[in-house]
């Protein structure tokens, strides 16, 4: 299909067509992924930048996977070994990289609206991996990718988000896509960890976890986001876990065939009991497989999209 787009910087910028069309690509991907030799010559003599101002585990690798198995070249660089440490401005360190000629740069930093700000100073296509508190679309994508294996509709699903909503950008995304693919989505968590405009949101909110989980299809779990929390949101962690730390107790009051997610890292034993992790209705490793199927194909369509 045409792809009209330069950038991905949130999942309401594509249509639901758009959406089905990546994850059909991550399909073709996946299975590729599954071979013994991995690697396929379509983005050969391509370069991707990874620019990685906060830490990042899955999301950095995958995109590394990704951009090899596809034959692209790609460079890493944290905040740590660039010269934003030494005070650089992000216009001018994104400026500097372009110079060089690559052909995307991914982008990871704790400023909401960054990726948005490169996008408009860069010629070259801009990927959001996670701006601050406002967006993590390759997530909610790997996401509603990974539920698509085990679904073969969203229409009439109920999907409960939990735990630190008001600091997640994970959540953000996931509520967008999930609604316009036809689920109906549940947040909980407590008041101090809503965002303020709730309210606005086209979801149910709930603060009491029990409640929460009556007759959900799948719980995607949130990591408690301290580093960006302000002090006093959470009392004690010990008492957040007992009342919001997903146990097998709440999968009684779920469907029969509940789904368990979570982006990572994880917090056992605090956001999510071990025995649910690693239960058979745990997505959670199906995800980071799912991860670099779609960072895959998001390539793939973004940088050999006509016009470039």
């Amino acid at each position: 299909m045409h792809w009209p787009h330069k950038d991905l910087l949130d999942v309401s910028q594509l249509s639901v067509e758009e959406i089905r069309h990546i994850f059909e690509t991550a399909r073709h991907f996946l299975e590729i992924n599954r071979r013994p030799i991995k690697k396929v010559p379509t983005l050969k003599g391509k370069s991707v930048v990874l620019f990685f101002a906060e830490p990042s585990t899955r999301t950095r690798t995958s995109f590394d996977m990704a951009a090899k198995r596809l034959s692209a070249d790609s460079f890493s660089l944290s905040k740590s070994g660039s010269s934003l440490l030494k005070g650089e401005s992000l216009k001018d360190t994104a400026l500097t990289l372009q110079a060089m000629n690559p052909d995307a740069i991914v982008v990871r930093h704790s400023f909401s609206g960054a990726a948005e700000f490169l996008a408009k100073n860069l010629r070259c296509t801009v990927i959001n991996a996670g701006d601050g508190w406002h967006a993590h679309p390759t997530q909610a994508l790997l996401d509603g990718f990974t539920l698509t294996q085990v679904w073969k509709s969203f229409e009439g699903k109920e999907v409960l988000i939990l735990g630190d909503i008001a600091h997640s950008r994970v959540a953000r995304s996931d509520v967008d896509l999930l609604t316009r693919l036809g689920a109906r989505v549940r947040l909980c968590a407590p008041k101090t960890l809503l965002p303020y405009n709730v309210k606005k949101w086209p979801v149910t909110v709930f603060t009491d976890l029990d409640r929460a989980c009556e007759g959900v299809d799948a719980v995607i779990c949130l990591r408690l986001q301290l580093e960006r929390q302000e002090a006093g949101l959470l009392p004690d962690l010990r008492e957040y876990a007992r009342r919001y730390g997903l146990g097998r107790k709440h999968l009684a009051l779920a469907k029969d065939d509940v789904k368990i997610m979570h982006p990572g890292p994880m917090n056992r034993g605090i956001e999510i009991s071990s025995e649910l992790a690693d239960g058979d209705q745990s997505l959670i490793l199906d995800q980071v497989e799912a991860g670099v199927a779609v960072r895959m194909a998001i390539l793939f369509i973004y940088l050999l999209r006509e016009g470039r």
